[in-house]
């Protein structure tokens, strides 16, 4: 509810979740020690997504038939509505007059920095090392909304790929969630910090197979960066090896090296050194990148087959081809 430039909620009794997230279970039993009820909403493809033994109710799209069920199950005056990650489309009307603006999002950057999906492949791209747990309200734009609250720390100097910076943002968001709710619930009102409409960055959402192919060009820095971007729980940024005899070979476990000697641009992709478990691979500047695994299709690691002197490379069209095309997903999964 929002009155005089605050959001607040009186006599909260339940949590709608709509969408789907991996802690589902440490969400409940928060819920559950605040006495609060639990409902979930998800679409069907997310809901392949969620442990079977929670109970969810599968809707793809805000219909009738899903109105008619919330207005049965809750009291939407004493209910907040919480999106996590869900893929449905809120129409202003119906966040005001169906919603009652109990609606909102929990987001995991500084927005309006970072608005859109891509996750954490992103932040790796960039470097961006600071957390922000953010809560706000839902409007009709994408991640636009007022702030209602957050809080902000630093990941470890131990995340370097998307599953450690993904197991620390589910950490702080537990811990951000549980004091939400708990000042929610005790009659807290927040004042609500509009959004600056001058800043901000829209990141559209990634598809591994599609947005993962290496660009040899890269300089060493960014080429290290992006191939940790779709490392796990990714499949992997992708590649060639000479002909492609092997098919797409995806990277992983990858690391900046700066004890070999000089390189040239054109040396860019070459297997300069094979140590067994890892090869050195030469980039076009100052650092060579040190790899672990070289996965085939099936997931088996081929560095063995891997000679001094092979070339990694990606055709330029297939390049050209994952720029042109936009990743979207909707409630049924991703959009052909």
């Amino acid at each position: 509810m929002i009155k005089e430039n605050k959001f607040y909620l009186q006599g909260l009794s339940s949590v709608v979740f709509l969408g789907q997230s991996d802690v589902f279970s440490d969400l409940i039993k928060i819920n559950n020690k605040l006495n609060l009820d639990t409902i979930i909403i998800t679409s069907s493809h997310q809901s392949k997504l969620i442990d079977k033994k929670i109970d969810f109710k599968i809707f793809d799209s805000l219909d009738e038939k899903f109105k008619n069920f919330i207005n049965k199950k809750v009291k939407k005056e004493n209910t907040i509505f919480i999106s996590v990650g869900a893929r449905y489309i809120f129409k202003k009307y119906t966040i005001e007059n169906f919603f009652l603006n109990n609606l909102v999002n929990f987001h995991g950057t500084r927005l309006p920095l970072d608005t859109g999906g891509g996750g954490f492949s992103w932040k790796i791209m960039r470097e961006d090392r600071i957390d922000n747990q953010l809560v706000h309200l839902i409007d009709e734009e994408i991640d636009a909304g007022s702030i209602i609250d957050n809080h902000s720390s630093l990941f470890p100097k131990s995340c370097q790929i998307p599953k450690d910076f993904e197991n620390y943002r589910l950490k702080k968001f537990i811990e951000f969630y549980f004091e939400f709710l708990e000042k929610l619930k005790s009659g807290k009102s927040f004042e609500l910090k509009p959004q600056l409409n001058y800043l901000g960055r829209y990141n559209p959402r990634l598809n591994t197979e599609i947005d993962g192919l290496i660009n040899w060009e890269m300089d060493s820095y960014d080429l290290y960066n992006f191939i940790n971007a779709f490392d796990e729980p990714y499949k992997g940024a992708s590649t060639y090896l000479n002909n492609g005899d092997f098919g797409k070979l995806h990277l992983k476990k990858v690391h900046l090296h700066g004890g070999d000697s000089s390189n040239h641009p054109f040396m860019s992709g070459i297997v300069s050194r094979h140590d067994k478990n890892w090869i050195v691979v030469s980039t076009k500047s100052k650092h060579m990148l040190l790899i672990e695994e070289v996965l085939d299709n099936d997931g088996n690691n081929i560095i063995k087959n891997i000679k001094v002197g092979d070339r990694f490379y990606t055709p330029y069209q297939e390049i050209e081809k994952s720029k042109s095309t936009k990743t979207i997903f909707n409630s049924k999964g991703l959009k052909n």
